[in-house]
């Protein structure tokens, strides 16, 4: 009990913190506008999807902009660590009789929560770029951004446990979070990548978050002929796994990431 009200009281408190910070809720709206109406936009008038009939190339971006977005405010949610350490606020909260790993579990949670709530404003996009939603998939596309925030959290959350100055981390954040977001499948799909690149695309966690995305999103779309979008995404090879073992993937990585941010977080501070 006492480990869940810590795990309760550090994710309240990232929200209250989030909330009251008006600029970050600006920016929260206006990011992925910018992601969506100018990159996706430019992008699009620009690019063809090879064997991909009916889908263009801002619906094929569509999940991977839900996905840069998820990243990108996952990880430098994190950057709260260090500025708590700076400040003071972790040494008041690492004196009290709780246990270290549900601080950092708190703090993937808050941070989690805050990625979700971005995604949802993209989610509500979904009908300016040709995408129909249903409430089925409204649901399964808010399961899954939480559960890609929660394992990309936990990535920053591992790497914040160890550094102690903010340039530091954003200076790592920004070698790491570009690559992350590049070699997901985001911007190309995979088949289209030379050998090497596929391999590494493989193994980059992201991949089967973007993956598990496009399943969602393109399943309740009908393009020519009325045919679904999904079946013509499987076709062309934009999507490459089942929904079922994206979320094993993600599941894995979310625990693995999690767990060992939880544990260096305890030995470090």
């Amino acid at each position: 009990m006492a480990a869940l009200r810590t795990i309760y009281t550090i994710w309240l408190r990232e929200v209250k913190v989030f909330i009251r910070e008006r600029s970050r809720i600006v920016g929260m709206i206006g990011q992925p506008l910018l992601y969506l109406l100018i990159v996706g936009e430019g992008i699009s008038a620009g690019m063809l999807l090879k064997d991909a009939r009916g889908i263009d190339y801002l619906r094929f971006m569509y999940p991977g902009i839900i996905g840069m977005s998820v990243l990108f405010t996952s990880i430098f949610s994190a950057l709260s660590i260090i500025w708590d350490r700076e400040f003071g606020f972790l040494k008041e909260v690492l004196v009290a009789p709780v246990p270290r790993w549900a601080i950092a579990v708190g703090k993937i949670c808050g941070g989690a929560t805050v990625a979700m709530a971005q995604s949802l404003i993209l989610i509500a996009l979904a009908p300016l770029v040709g995408i129909r939603l249903t409430p089925l998939i409204v649901i399964e596309l808010m399961v899954f951004c939480f559960l890609m925030s929660f394992a990309m959290t936990g990535l920053g959350v591992l790497i914040a446990a160890r550094m102690r100055s903010m340039q530091g981390f954003q200076m790592l954040m920004n070698f790491l979070v570009m690559p992350l977001y590049f070699l997901s499948g985001a911007m190309f799909p995979i088949q289209s990548a030379p050998s090497w690149m596929k391999a590494l695309m493989t193994i980059d966690p992201l991949t089967y978050g973007v993956d598990a995305l496009r399943n969602i999103v393109f399943s309740g779309t009908a393009g020519e002929d009325g045919v679904s979008l999904h079946q013509l995404a499987v076709s062309a090879e934009l999507i490459r796994w089942d929904l079922s073992f994206d979320l094993a993937i993600l599941l894995l990585t979310a625990a693995i990431l999690s767990s060992t941010a939880s544990i260096l977080f305890s030995a470090g501070e």
